[in-house]
């Protein structure tokens, strides 16, 4: 039986490079299973193995796109795999951006790929078209029910074996609609499913319906003159150097800065850190995204009663609608608890 090449892409943690502190790691390779490629070679079936490991920072691969990418596409076409397995990147948005990317261009070479991911990555939805991703759980604790799933499916790929469903195989729905024929036409399908749904019996739609929170909009306020507002944006304004490190995609935290005696945010002091838009005007003027100016001018005037001492700032750019929901949840406990009534949000 023919020998099936394998190769596997990580980050600089699983690549047992480092933590943070190894994010700008370049693209590396091994001509070997590395990190959570030796178990999955445990895995796959017997005449698939992991030829070579792909390792980068995800810092690196996020702020350098084009040199990453060219980079990964040269390794792999010196390994000529016959599979390419991404990851698994569980809920880490920057990793799971660099998953799909491989995936996009192990693709565009004819090459299928696999990856592994929480369902809420941002890598899901920029990249499920180009690769199979198997769901996994929020964090690397779900590694163990992640890797046979990955293992199965990289198989299936390598020896032509025929996929199954999402539902069947466990991986992502792909977007990707395809005839198939079946004993009952669509009408009687249809009415069955209606009477299932009416005698609250379970049923497998033929077409899922993405669902999305609606969200009842406070009442509003009728005077400002005594109100503290606040800002909050997803623009990526941050001081000079981004001391925090706020990621320019797929932001995994926030920063929370001090804007107490300013009238305005100046360019020698502040920049934005966001990757998803053309910088220079952010950044020869930071208040078109965090209008500190015009609130203090509002303040003075009277029309609001004062600006809340600190704004915060993340980065939007294929962040997580997890950690989005985790970042609000946070910044509002404390808006509150500081007796904010009012906030302001602006994006890009």
């Amino acid at each position: 039986m023919e020998t099936k090449r394998i190769v596997v892409y990580l980050n600089q943690f699983f690549g047992q490079i480092g933590g943070e502190e190894e994010a700008n790691t370049p693209p590396q390779s091994f001509d070997k299973p590395v990190g959570p490629g030796m178990g999955l070679q445990q895995l796959l079936p017997k005449n698939c193995t992991i030829v070579g490991t792909i390792v980068c920072g995800d810092g690196y691969f996020n702020e350098n796109l084009e040199e990453a990418s060219a980079t990964v596409q040269k390794m792999l076409d010196n390994f000529k795999p016959h599979v390419v397995v991404a990851g698994p990147a569980f809920n880490a948005g920057r990793y799971g951006m660099a998953c799909g990317t491989v995936g996009k261009i192990a693709h565009e070479m004819g090459i299928p790929a696999v990856s592994g991911m929480y369902p809420e990555n941002p890598g899901v939805e920029s990249y499920r078209q180009y690769l199979y991703i198997v769901e996994t759980g929020n964090s690397a604790a779900s590694m163990r029910t992640a890797l046979p799933s990955m293992a199965k499916l990289a198989g299936k790929l390598a020896n032509h074996e025929s996929i199954g469903t999402p539902a069947e195989e466990g991986y992502l729905s792909r977007g990707i609609r395809r005839n198939i024929f079946v004993e009952k036409r669509g009408s009687e399908r249809a009415i069955e499913m209606l009477l299932k749904k009416l005698n609250n019996e379970g049923f497998d739609t033929e077409y899922p319906i993405p669902h999305f929170d609606r969200v009842e909009p406070a009442q509003a306020l009728t005077d400002l003159s005594k109100v503290t507002v606040a800002l909050v944006t997803s623009g990526g304004i941050v001081p000079k150097g981004n001391p925090d490190r706020i990621e320019a995609s797929s932001a995994s935290h926030y920063g929370k800065y001090s804007i107490k005696d300013l009238t305005s945010l100046s360019s020698d002091s502040f920049e934005t850190a966001h990757g998803g838009y053309d910088p220079v005007y952010a950044n020869q003027a930071p208040d078109r995204v965090v209008p500190v100016d015009a609130l203090r001018a509002l303040e003075k005037e009277g029309k609001i009663g004062q600006l809340f001492p600190y704004y915060y700032s993340t980065v939007g750019n294929g962040t997580s609608v997890a950690n989005a929901k985790s970042f609000a949840a946070e910044i509002a406990q404390e808006l509150v608890s500081e007796g904010v009534q009012a906030v302001i949000l602006t994006s890009t």
